[in-house]
């Protein structure tokens, strides 16, 4: 019997990490759509700032997992984390002298989304050689509470300290990354004790998409989460845009989106208990997630969004707890840094998009007729799921 997951200190202060950083994330998540609107007028370039972000972390994706398997994954962690802690800083340092420089901060985006390719893999390899195979289901449910968690309180915070000063939650989020830098240094990663052949870049990649083609369930779940990602990412700015259509203040809105973080939170505590297989988790989440949409474009007020928020964030940590869990066990250990990289690769392919679709459909027909519309096109997804493939067969150890 293996170390209790909640006595494993190597997890632990990356989990303690991970969840600082993605708090600081959400502040300026939620507080760049209202700078860029206070700035311009409109939402477009806050869709355009984060599009570009998307873009740069899905081309750094194949190197950066790569890279990731030659490497010590340790020490990318490291590396990419300080490295995001100047980048935001440098946004801070953006607002702060009044410039709200929009072609800087697309430079800035740009090189975050670089940094995350990086941390991405790093941080997947890294509970991979310290979470033993039992106990990968109770990791990633840690893993999903903190992620809701920050959706729960950083749209409040963020609209807090955005109303402090325009740059107080890019300062947080700096200090954010630097802190989750040091729990990386401090978690001491291992590194691995067998180095593989090297190869030519092309050959790596080539070795690991061959992998997964022949992952036929696999390949299926990604085709679903890369139109799933598509959707439900640029449904974010038309809900804003419908609170603040309904006469919402800006404190409503960072209101309606901890929905997110408190729908996460349940769904978290819920998911290591669920048993159900992750493809019928997949199709039934889909039908949640359309149905809440739908939801959301009822006219009950500029509160109402808060609680299909919440329905559609119970069931996001079922899917990917369980679907994390699937794919970690599954992937051998020399793949997977190549692997993550891949998948997500994969199944964000489309996510430069969404942002700018979202914002784009919340300007032109507003956001709850774009909510409804993009809830309709995740229900179409649902009905396809049910007929596909989604099953894949982990090995026991």
């Amino acid at each position: 019997m293996g170390v209790p997951l909640r006595r494993n200190v190597q997890f632990q202060l990356l989990w303690l990490g991970g969840a600082v950083s993605q708090l600081g994330t959400q502040l300026t998540t939620y507080a760049m759509p209202l700078l860029i609107f206070a700035v311009t007028g409109s939402y477009f370039w806050a869709g355009v700032i984060a599009g570009v972000r998307a873009t740069a972390l899905i081309v750094a994706q194949m190197p950066a997992g790569v890279w990731v398997d030659r490497w010590d994954r340790g020490k990318v962690l490291v590396i990419s984390q300080t490295t995001q802690a100047a980048v935001v800083t440098a946004m801070a340092a953006n607002v702060v002298t009044g410039a709200n420089s929009i072609p800087l901060f697309l430079v800035l985006a740009a090189l975050d989304g670089v940094c995350t390719a990086f941390s991405g893999p790093a941080r997947s390899t890294a509970i991979k050689s310290v979470v033993p195979p039992e106990q990968l289901k109770t990791a990633y449910a840690q893993e999903e509470a903190r992620g809701h968690t920050a959706w729960l309180a950083g749209p409040s915070l963020g609209a807090l300290l955005y109303g402090l000063g325009r740059a107080v939650p890019f300062v947080a989020d700096a200090l954010s990354f630097l802190i989750a830098a040091i729990c990386a240094w401090f978690a001491k990663i291992p590194a691995r004790t067998e180095q593989r052949p090297r190869q030519r870049m092309h050959q790596d990649v080539k070795e690991a998409w061959a992998w997964l083609w022949r992952q036929r369930g696999m390949r299926n779940v990604v085709a679903i989460f890369l139109t799933l990602n598509l959707l439900g990412g640029a449904t974010l700015i038309p809900v804003v845009a419908t609170v603040k259509e309904r006469g919402g203040s800006d404190w409503l809105v960072g209101l309606v989106l901890t929905g997110v973080g408190v729908g996460g939170v349940l769904g978290a505590l819920i998911s290591p208990r669920v048993t159900i297989s992750h493809d019928r988790i997949v199709v039934g989440v889909l039908v949640v997630f359309g149905v809440s949409n739908l939801a959301m474009a009822l006219p009950f007020g500029a509160w109402w969004p808060f609680a299909p928020l919440m329905v559609t964030a119970v069931a996001t940590p079922l899917l990917n707890v369980s679907v994390s869990a699937v794919f970690t066990a599954l992937v051998p250990d020399d793949l997977m840094g190549r692997l993550d990289a891949i998948l997500t690769f994969a199944a964000r392919a489309l996510t430069p998009l969404a942002p700018v679709l979202g914002a784009f459909a919340a300007d032109v027909v507003g956001g709850a007729a774009a909510v409804f519309a993009f809830g309709a096109l995740i229900l179409v997804t649902a009905l396809v799921a049910a007929f596909s493939d989604l099953r894949t067969t982990v090995p026991h150890a």
